[in-house]
């Protein structure tokens, strides 16, 4: 079977390993979040490629889900020392490495997707991993605050502001002049099945379809997406400020509606959100909860499952 999933950060990640558990002969490519990416320090840092990659390499702190196991942060500690902007974000010395090794690539030239492959070298994710473009766009965030009206870089209003300034517009800054990723149309062209797992609907998923041309791709295939929110609340982040500033309800069927029936074939909710509906879309209920490898595994599962009832 070939799979092609889209992915945002950490609970993305998570259900790419349980999807390789659930489809082992499976050639599965996943399609990364790049609108998270921001220059820090000169470096330039793609954090949901390297959260996907350090994932399912091995190499991911397990307790918080990003950054990389068994991390120091001398460097962080020593720009600190020196004043250096930003403090908030926090970059560890192993991380430091994969950075320079990104912008020294990009430097000479390469495109962000030879150099994610080049990194997956090491990593060896056991998926094939392409950014959504090669092109630079970055997802930026307009506040209003004691500084008046203002935009600012989306990692500035999720990590330092944690979300809690209500975010007036979102959005993909150079993404109507970008374009997919070399390999992107091609394996949504070949895939089977398009998989979307329960990452930020607008600022991981959502990012990745405002890059022309991907959207329709993955709507002419049969696409099962897996809800983010549980209940009403999300699963993990602070998804439902990213929703309330779009404008849409913080609920299984809001995401639903979001996507809507023109993308998806499938959706995966919990099993108290049951009576979320639309038209055309088969909606199956069963435990989202990534609480173990093997929940998470019998969650991909149970896409795959859906997939194949829709297909048929």
């Amino acid at each position: 079977m070939r799979i092609v999933s889209l992915a945002g950060g950490i609970g993305g990640a998570r259900f790419l390993r349980g999807l390789k558990a659930a489809a082992p002969e499976s050639d599965i490519t996943v399609i990364g979040n790049t609108g998270d990416d921001i220059t820090l320090f000169g470096l330039r840092v793609c954090p949901d490629l390297d959260t996907v990659m350090y994932t399912l390499g091995g190499g991911i702190n397990e307790e918080q889900g990003w950054g990389r196991a068994d991390e120091t942060f001398t460097v962080k500690e020593e720009l600190a020392a020196y004043g250096m902007q930003p403090q908030w974000f926090g970059l560890g010395d192993r991380d430091f490495a994969t950075h320079i090794v990104r912008t020294q690539m990009l430097a000479a030239g390469y495109g962000l997707s030879a150099v994610t492959e080049a990194l997956c070298d090491r990593w060896r994710p056991g998926v094939r991993l392409l950014p959504m473009t090669d092109d630079q766009t970055e997802t930026h965030v307009v506040i209003e605050d004691e500084r008046g009206r203002r935009a600012v870089h989306f990692q500035e209003w999720w990590v330092r502001l944690r979300a809690s300034t209500p975010a007036l517009e979102i959005a993909l800054v150079g993404a109507a002049s970008a374009t997919p990723a070399p390999g992107v149309l091609e394996a949504l062209e070949r895939a089977d099945v398009v998989i979307l797992p329960p990452s930020n609907p607008v600022v991981s998923i959502g990012t990745i379809l405002q890059i022309p041309g991907i959207r329709e791709a993955v709507a002419a295939k049969t696409v099962v997406g897996v809800s983010p929110i549980i209940g009403g609340a999300p699963v993990r982040g602070m998804a439902d400020a990213c929703l309330t500033a779009i404008g849409v309800e913080t609920s299984a069927q809001g995401v639903l509606e979001l996507y809507g029936a023109d993308l998806l074939d499938g959706w995966l909710v919990a099993e108290e959100d049951a009576a979320t509906s639309l038209e055309g879309v088969a909606v199956e209920a069963r435990p989202l909860l990534m609480s173990s490898p093997e929940a998470t595994r019998d969650l991909a599962a149970a896409a795959l499952e859906l997939a194949g009832k829709v297909a048929a």
